[in-house]
């Protein structure tokens, strides 16, 4: 059975999906970009401040499902530039300090909001 997830400690939805989806013991989160959940104004003015708070917006939604990024199995990552790359990649890295999951790294042309960074993940719960 399909179980929409959804909390005010990440970003509310700016279009018609949701933060995330449970289903059969996996969750798929919905891309998280840099926003501040509380004013959804952007958080960086670089890419490694924004992958910040792209982090602790996926860590509220997996929280609120009951799992952590220790259950994360895959993730994608979406760039402005892969110039980001390096910087993205500490501090993504920096939240899968053993067994990182899957993942792919695209650039993009735009990002919602023209922000720099958006990813998002699969988990179990």
């Amino acid at each position: 059975m399909k179980k929409v997830i959804s909390t005010d400690s990440a970003p509310a939805a700016i279009g018609p999906y949701s933060q995330a989806i449970e289903h059969n013991g996996v969750l798929y989160c919905s891309g998280q970009i840099p926003l501040d959940p509380k004013t959804m104004e952007l958080v960086g003015s670089n890419a490694a401040e924004q992958a910040k708070q792209v982090m602790k917006n996926l860590e509220a939604v997996l929280t609120e499902a009951g799992t952590n990024f220790s259950k994360v199995i895959k993730c994608s990552i979406f760039l402005d530039t892969m110039d980001d790359f390096a910087a993205v990649n500490e501090v993504y890295g920096s939240y899968f300090k053993s067994e990182p999951p899957a993942r792919e790294t695209v650039a993009v042309q735009t990002l919602p909001k023209s922000v720099l960074v958006e990813i998002s993940c699969i988990a179990f719960v």
